[in-house]
């Protein structure tokens, strides 16, 4: 039986795309029933009205703290009947209200060799570290920032001077066939 996801996301949205098609030309025996988003001017909304994906918009502002805003979130969660959490450029941490209700079911994508560079801009980080080997991490969600158990991770080699540009079309094309391939893995029933 097919694995329910909904997915979390801050921006552009091309792994929510990535792993929504691949959940539809049958790569990924899986359905994302949803899309969560934490802006309004995130491009994963189009992705997902293109895509008959259902998106549910929540701005902190909106709420007294964040509890009451993960409090909602999880009600929309449960209702769209999701079995995990998949983080695709979701730019907040999640807190104990989601965490505590899925717990060892969110899964994050990150652009680093983790435990290297945490949190925003870990390409950059890593540019201005003058590392070669640059890599994408696949993890667990827990209550830190990039910290929870990693699942597997993927590396790659650029060239001296190569433009940022061309690494981060290198990063995202691979991150587009490696977390559904992750996902696939980590969902697989066993016999």
């Amino acid at each position: 039986m097919a694995v329910r996801f909904v997915v979390f996301a801050s921006g552009n949205g091309s792994n929510f795309e990535a792993l929504a098609k691949a959940t539809q030309n049958g790569d990924l025996d899986a359905h994302c029933v949803g899309l969560i988003v934490d802006r309004m001017d995130a491009y994963a909304i189009k992705r997902a009205h293109h895509l008959n994906i259902p998106v549910c918009l929540y701005l902190k502002d909106w709420y007294m703290n964040k509890e009451a805003m993960e409090s909602s979130m999880l009600k929309q969660i449960q209702a769209w009947d999701a079995e995990w959490i998949v983080c695709a450029g979701y730019m907040r941490i999640i807190g104990k209200t989601i965490l505590d209700a899925f717990e060892n079911r969110i899964v994050n994508i990150h652009p680093s060799l983790l435990p290297k560079y945490r949190g925003k801009d870990a390409l950059g980080q890593a540019l201005q570290a003058k590392d070669k080997i640059l890599g994408i991490t696949v993890h667990f969600v827990d209550d830190g920032l990039d910290t929870g158990k990693i699942i597997d991770q993927v590396s790659f080699e650029i060239a001296d001077n190569e433009p940022r540009i061309e690494i981060e079309e290198k990063l995202h094309h691979l991150e587009h066939a490696f977390y559904p391939k992750v996902l696939k893995q980590l969902w697989e029933v066993k016999p």
